[in-house]
């Protein structure tokens, strides 16, 4: 039996139950699209201020969450997502970036990470793969956006070298959880993906996709992920991987794929309340 990491609580909200209840203080999940104000095609908890939804009816969502999580907007931090590789340190200055703007998100930015409290890590998501990222020894948290772009990228990698060499984390404590994205079965991509797919894992005998029909394959981004973590150094043991597809199941998650492109967006999260 496969082992899902999310458990849905309170309606609406997807948590990482295993890490909470090893730190009392950790806060970390995955919103769904049920429980908010929107209307279609934005139904219901949209929380992505950048798709064209109005808003206000967002910021009415983001208090939704933020209410239910116990963390004000104004210590929200979110990055622009630009599909990159950037990644961010965050201190308490940054708190309220891109909390009601988006115009304040951190520019060029998809990874963001903290050791501080009280500070909540967000993510937007349509399909794109989130990554959390905790080291429970090092009180260590991070967020990453991995789509095609900026999986091939190495973001994944780029977050453990930056705790590695910037915090003096070993890999071997990093914990990681790869959240709902779409699944392999509903993600078909073209020959240029899967070369640049195949330039990141030049030796691995696996290959993270299948054929479909002529000159397109089935990519799990998911397993792509997981599998350049390991190259960086992170134990397979210490890596999850949710079995939620966010294009199979648009009753609970928004699908940029599957709504042709035009949806809301959940978010990722994780914080260290005050201890």
């Amino acid at each position: 039996m496969v082992h899902e990491p999310f458990t849905l609580v309170e309606h609406d909200l997807l948590k990482i139950s295993e890490w909470e209840k090893e730190d009392k203080n950790l806060i970390a999940g995955f919103t769904t699209r049920l429980g908010g104000v929107g209307e279609k095609p934005y139904y219901a908890l949209n929380v992505g201020l950048h798709v064209a939804d109005d808003d206000r009816i967002v910021i009415k969502n983001r208090q939704i969450v933020a209410t239910e999580l116990g963390i004000p907007l104004e210590q929200w931090v979110v990055g622009e997502q630009i599909h990159g590789a950037n990644i961010t340190k965050v201190t308490s200055d940054d708190c309220g970036k891109g909390g009601r703007t988006l115009e304040s998100a951190i520019k060029g930015i998809d990874g963001l990470y903290t050791k501080e409290q009280d500070i909540l890590l967000v993510s937007l998501y349509a399909d794109c793969v989130p990554l959390y990222f905790y080291s429970s020894k090092h009180h260590m948290i991070g967020l990453a956006h991995a789509g095609w772009k900026g999986t091939v990228s190495q973001i994944g990698p780029k977050m453990i070298e930056s705790w590695t060499t910037n915090e003096g984390i070993n890999a071997s404590d990093i914990l990681v959880t790869i959240g709902p994205a779409i699944c392999q079965k509903e993600y078909e991509v073209d020959t240029n993906v899967i070369k640049a797919v195949d330039d990141v894992l030049p030796s691995i005998e696996e290959r993270p996709y299948q054929p479909s029909r002529p000159g397109h394959y089935l990519l799990d981004l998911k397993k792509l992920n997981k599998q350049l973590l390991i190259n960086a150094g992170v134990p397979k043991e210490n890596i999850q991987i949710s079995q939620y597809c966010t294009a199979s199941n648009t009753e609970l998650f928004f699908s940029h794929r599957k709504e042709s492109g035009k949806t809301g967006r959940m978010m990722s999260f994780i914080g260290l309340k005050g201890y």
